[in-house]
């Protein structure tokens, strides 16, 4: 008798919903942990072509921390799409402004860079204080 691997499907997939605090945790750590839940390889069933993470909610996105000379000398860059259209900033410039991206980038960028990825990067929800709007879905504590 043969014994097959179960692969799950689209609509077999339960999913739960975390609160990581980010409050002195630094960034890349925090991202490869948050990345792992929504991609959904914590889950034995874990099927490559499937979105069988969870939801993952960041609060304290703006007191995050980054080791050495990262605030200076981290870049991130965006293009307008026009000639001359290049914009960067620096990591330090991007808390003050909009603490929220340095999370949510650091997440996309170890999440697949197809259709699936970006569907998973819609389950991250990121906010700069400690409050959400997202109590109805009681979501668990994670800690790192």
């Amino acid at each position: 008798m043969k014994k097959y691997t179960k692969s799950a499907r689209k609509g077999e997939v339960g999913r739960k919903w975390y609160v990581v605090d980010a409050r002195d945790l630094v960034l890349g750590r925090l991202a490869s942990v948050v990345a792992h839940r929504l991609r959904g390889k914590h889950n034995p069933m874990f099927t490559p072509n499937v979105d069988t993470g969870d939801f993952v909610i960041v609060i304290n996105a703006d007191k995050v921390r980054l080791t050495g000379r990262k605030w200076l000398q981290k870049t991130y860059y965006r293009h307008s799409g026009y000639i001359g259209g290049l914009k960067e900033t620096t990591a330090e410039k991007l808390l003050v402004k909009r603490p929220e991206d340095l999370i949510r980038l650091a997440v996309k960028g170890m999440l697949p860079k197809n259709s699936l990825g970006y569907s998973m990067l819609k389950k991250l929800k990121v906010y700069a204080g400690d409050q959400h709007p997202h109590d109805a879905q009681q979501p668990e504590p994670f800690t790192l």
